[in-house]
């Protein structure tokens, strides 16, 4: 499914404002984030909503951050901001990525339907079938059940296990069902 063999990244997308806008809950992910840094490379394109809400609580110790001239704050084991992404450039860094950690659902179907190991930071899921095929899970936002779910998806093989009816044919049976209704009588 995805590009081939995953890489040796792992990438994270925030932006919900019950993720960054509380101080505390985004400290705490921020710290889970940095200890997975540790074992794999973590690179964040950086929602320009997100990055005001790290200057604000002054949270950049976390991170590398890139200028066009420099790094700045580079250091071992932080997480490597880059600038946000284009859909086709953030889906082709996503599907050769070995994780993905978001707070979006639609990131949470994509890496299904790529064959993506996803950590997903939030209480709930609106997408509950990316979590009952095997392919993401809900880790909320407590450091510790991040970085345990995190560390799962490493460890473990990747699964591809697309649910029913993903499979690419919803127009063919829309068009069936649709025909089957409006039979001329």
């Amino acid at each position: 499914m995805g590009g081939g063999q995953p890489q040796a990244y792992a990438i994270v997308t925030l932006h919900r404002p019950s993720n960054v806008d509380r101080k505390e809950t985004f400290g705490a992910i921020l710290e889970a984030l940095s200890l997975l840094a540790t074992k794999i490379p973590v690179l964040f394109p950086v929602h320009p909503r997100t990055i005001n809400r790290i200057r604000e609580f002054h949270l950049e110790r976390y991170f590398d951050f890139f200028d066009e001239v420099r790094a700045v704050n580079r250091g071992a084991s932080r997480v490597q901001c880059i600038p946000p992404l284009g859909y086709l450039d953030f889906l082709c860094l996503m599907a050769n990525a070995r994780l993905v950690l978001t707070d979006s659902g639609g990131i949470q179907e994509e890496t299904t339907v790529l064959g993506v190991p996803c950590v997903t930071l939030r209480e709930n899921t609106e997408r509950p079938v990316t979590v009952s095929s095997g392919n993401n899970a809900l880790a909320g936002t407590r450091r510790e059940n991040i970085i345990r779910l995190a560390f799962e998806k490493l460890d473990s093989t990747p699964l591809v296990r697309l649910p029913k009816y993903w499979d690419g044919e919803a127009g063919t049976r829309i068009v069936q069902i649709l025909t089957q209704q409006v039979r001329p009588g």
